[in-house]
């Protein structure tokens, strides 16, 4: 474990279902002692009926992590630690409305887009936003590897349809430094290169807007 060298104090790791946010946010944790942010997701009760009747159950599994993660991040981000670490998210709590408006019908969406403005008014943005992109077809792997029940019933559709309303909002709000980079199958605990590669673009201040970056051996 060594010092942080990343000139960013707040981070938040961003990207499809399967894409490997957890794993690299815990690396990071464990080699540099980050203060680490992790989403709770597997406390949404709603979540096991949505995968099974995502029409009926889409708006009481946003409001649910709508809710959990505001209580998450208010507690976080709203007191300065004594002393203070570079904070490492699994998550940015613009995570909410995007996931919304993919699973949401139009007033449903009208309605929970008004509470998620409220609540957002108090929170910071981060110094750095990275979004890890890999193929679909790499995520359902991922996503089958991993194993969870509740996940693999989860639809190819479904997947680019989160990663186009991620796309959307990039180049729509470019009012934050966005790291998009592009993993294919790289491996972070198998492939150190891959990680180092990451490491070294965390370790770089970067302008507002997008900055697009593919990974190669």
């Amino acid at each position: 474990m060594t010092d942080t060298p990343f000139p960013h104090r707040f981070i938040a790791i961003e990207g499809n279902i399967g894409v490997g946010k957890t794993t690299l946010c815990h690396m990071l944790q464990k080699d540099f002692d980050c203060h680490l942010i992790l989403e709770q997701f597997t406390d949404n009760p709603f979540l096991p009926y949505f995968y099974e009747n995502p029409d009926r159950y889409a708006f009481p599994v946003e409001l649910f992590f709508m809710a959990e993660r505001h209580k998450q991040l208010q507690g976080d981000l709203s007191q300065p630690p004594l002393f203070p670490k570079t904070i490492i998210a699994d998550y940015y709590f613009m995570k909410t409305l995007l996931f919304a408006r993919s699973n949401l019908n139009a007033e449903e969406f009208q309605l929970f887009q008004r509470l998620f403005n409220v609540l957002n008014a108090t929170f910071p943005n981060p110094d750095l936003l990275v979004y890890l992109h890999r193929p679909i077809p790499e995520l359902i792997k991922n996503i089958q590897k991993r194993g969870r029940n509740m996940e693999q019933e989860i639809s190819k559709e479904y997947l680019f349809k989160i990663q186009q309303a991620y796309f959307d909002y990039f180049n729509t709000n470019p009012s934050i430094p966005i790291l998009i980079l592009n993993l294919e199958d790289a491996n972070f605990l198998k492939r150190p290169n891959s990680y180092q590669w990451i490491l070294d673009l965390l370790g770089k201040k970067y302008e507002k807007g997008i900055h697009k970056l593919d990974f190669s051996d």
